[in-house]
């Protein structure tokens, strides 16, 4: 006696109602989400900075002059976390801090010129973490598995350019 379509049989559409299709797909992103994590982690370190700094240099190079708060709303993030992070990539030479010629409670930051060259640099950092996850795949097969992770992504809201990292982060 069977409880339903088996996987596989005819009466197996792939609708939602048939769970048992790709019991593992959570794990296998899961463990390619690790694996993509440390390949970045990789050619960040070699850059000198940590992937948590370079989202942020990320970001700041997109909007030059963005505000602290905007910066912290941007990554979901709490503001105590943004400063320390802005602390440690001012330190290094990479952000600068300015008061807001329009509201002097404003912080804004910008990219020095070393922040832009590492900025160059992680473009080319994240072109050889995207070749390495690909690796293996044809240029169909890869153009294929970004537009489904891109639809899953939107279709659950998650923002394409900001890590959901950045909330859980300790402070």
């Amino acid at each position: 006696m069977s409880d339903g379509p088996q996987p596989g049989s005819p009466e197996s559409d792939g609708s939602r109602g048939d769970q048992r299709r790709h019991p593992r797909i959570g794990f296998l992103l899961s463990q390619l989400g690790a694996h993509a994590t440390e390949l970045f982690a990789d050619q960040t370190r070699g850059l000198g900075i940590t992937p948590s700094e370079a989202g942020v240099i990320r970001i700041i190079g997109r909007s030059a002059g963005i505000s602290q708060r905007a910066l912290a709303d941007t990554l979901g993030s709490v503001q105590s976390r943004v400063v320390a992070l802005i602390d440690r990539l001012e330190g290094a030479g990479l952000v600068t801090r300015t008061r807001s010629s329009t509201d002097r409670r404003v912080q804004e930051l910008r990219l020095t010129e070393s922040g832009s060259s590492v900025l160059r640099s992680l473009r080319h950092a994240a072109e050889a973490q995207e070749a390495a996850i690909v690796d293996g795949l044809t240029s169909e097969q890869a153009a294929e598995l970004f537009g489904l992770l891109s639809k899953l992504s939107s279709l659950r809201g998650l923002d394409a350019e900001v890590h959901v990292g950045y909330r859980d982060a300790p402070r």
